[in-house]
């Protein structure tokens, strides 16, 4: 609104002063007069005619519209045309022949009188079966289970016993039964038979003995005839490379590289180089796996064979070698007591480093460490010579290192006690168990469960004491490298090489 003179503008409270100012009293107001037909449409506005008659029921605005409601309804009924229905024409009903045409074309249930198409009733030609006949041949599928046998198999289909016993017999003289992988899906033709009192004989077999290898029976006139199929298999491995980038797993998952094989990998890479800080982005992986492609066109991934990784100032490479007329020599700090390995991973030199399974031959914490300390059942101070390692009654107790046990059985203070003996002038012990795992003159491996622990002896609880003795001197064990190294030489470092080769010859995808 504008209120104006000669020298002053106002709009919606914004002024622009051209002269004196005309101020009104802010008490001052301005009411419109309203009209008669203003004010009736306000009262009907306010008016709610339609009010909800499921809530105060009883109430005057209740009884207003029930009372709109049935006016409603009155006028509703009173305004209604009354205009009846109106009825088509019925088709007269069919009969004689042409109530059967329609009959026999017609589209509904039998029960309600349809037929499909046209037929003859039964003649003089007609003879009636005294039983349904067989079918000729019956085609049928069996699956090889766990630990199943194939004539087993072969019976629960519906074969009988000597055809059975003989299918089994002529694919042993291919595969042993016991090689062929569960899960086989074998195909059975059966044939007929002279009566329903015998079995159905064996027509013919066929299935997937192995991977490069499949098999059919087929019976001929002098009986069950085997039929060898040769699959050509190709066995060039699949190498794959690329970047560590964020993740060395998802990147290596992004490549195609199988999760069990990724797991392989860095088992074997954190044996060298720290994963999560020695390896960059900028870090190049590098893995050979096991492949077998069939020329049906299925395709088998085997084990990790190299497993490489490139840091531009340090490279590593790792080659799986394992037994089988390989030999090692004990080299550096071997285990000369323990029995050569050849199986695991070596770098390109045909070198292998093997680390202990964990920092402690039983999972607990450290109690009482290596020294001079106040014996707690004796009570006057004297040498610890070795490690207390609190651990849960009987928790497993691992060997370090691999060796020979030199003593197996029950001794003074140490109560149950094992020694092991690693070449080299070491040698560790192990007391206080509860129950003893291996025995006097036995070979042990790394990470091999050699007992449990326990309380036995001189003991105020369940713990593990462990010794380690040096050219036959005490010492403490946290200050000793379980480690150790094997070097291959002679006709298995020449097979080594031979397979370093051929692998690094593999391209990237083929």
């Amino acid at each position: 609104m504008f209120l104006r003179d000669d020298q002053r503008y106002e709009l919606a409270g914004v002024a622009v002063t051209r002269g004196p100012v005309l101020r009104m009293p802010s008490s001052a107001t301005l009411t419109p007069r309203e009209s008669p037909v203003d004010i009736l449409r306000g009262a009907a506005t306010r008016i709610d005619w339609v009010p909800d008659l499921g809530a105060r029921i009883g109430s005057l605005d209740w009884w207003r519209g029930l009372a709109t409601c049935t006016a409603l309804c009155a006028a509703s009924w009173a305004l209604s045309p009354g205009i009846k229905p109106l009825v088509g024409a019925v088709p007269p009903p069919l009969a004689g022949a042409e109530w059967d045409e329609a009959r026999a074309q017609g589209i509904t249930a039998i029960g309600q009188g349809a037929a499909t198409g046209r037929r003859m009733a039964a003649n003089d030609l007609v003879a009636p079966l005294a039983e349904v006949p067989e079918r000729p041949t019956v085609e049928l599928s069996a699956t090889l289970g766990q630990g199943d046998r194939l004539d087993r198999v072969l019976m629960r289909a519906g074969v009988g016993r000597p055809d059975a016993d003989a299918a089994a017999a002529l694919v042993a003289q291919a595969v042993p039964l016991d090689d062929i992988a569960a899960g086989t899906r074998i195909a059975l033709t059966l044939g007929r038979r002279p009566d329903r009192t015998v079995t159905r004989p064996l027509e013919a077999l066929d299935f997937r003995a192995r991977f490069d290898l499949g098999l059919a029976l087929a019976r001929t006139a002098t009986g069950l005839a085997m039929h060898r199929k040769p699959i050509a298999i190709d066995a060039t491995p699949l190498r794959i490379q690329g970047l560590v980038g964020s993740s060395l797993y998802r990147s290596m998952r992004a490549a195609g590289v199988p999760a069990k094989a990724v797991e392989s990998y860095i088992k074997a890479i954190a044996t060298r180089v720290s994963i999560g800080r020695d390896v960059d982005p900028a870090d190049s992986f590098d893995l050979i796996i096991q492949r077998q492609r069939a020329a049906t066109g299925e395709t088998r991934i085997g084990d990790l064979l190299f497993a490489g990784i490139d840091q531009g100032r340090h490279k590593v490479q790792l080659v799986r070698f394992g037994p089988g007329g390989a030999d090692a020599d004990g080299g550096g700090d071997s285990d000369a007591g323990a029995p050569p390995r050849t199986d695991g991973w070596f770098d390109a030199n045909g070198q292998t480093e093997r680390r202990a399974v964990s920092g402690l031959p039983v999972s607990g914490r450290i109690t009482s460490n290596f020294g001079l300390r106040m014996h707690p059942l004796l009570g006057f101070t004297r040498m610890h010579k070795g490690l207390d390692i609190g651990a849960p009654y009987g928790a497993p107790i691992h060997a370090m290192t691999d060796g020979i046990v030199a003593f197996a059985g029950r001794t003074g203070g140490y109560g149950n006690f094992v020694k092991l003996m690693h070449g080299g002038g070491m040698a560790s012990g192990y007391g206080h168990m509860s129950r003893i795992a291996v025995s006097s003159g036995t070979r042990v491996r790394q990470g091999q469960v050699i007992g449990y622990v326990g309380s036995t002896g001189m003991s105020t609880g369940p713990h593990l004491h462990w010794e380690v003795w040096k050219n036959g001197a005490a010492i403490n064990p946290r200050s000793v490298s379980f480690a150790s190294v094997a070097q291959l030489s002679g006709a298995s470092l020449r097979a080594f090489r031979a397979k370093v080769a051929a692998l690094l010859a593999v391209r990237t995808g083929t």
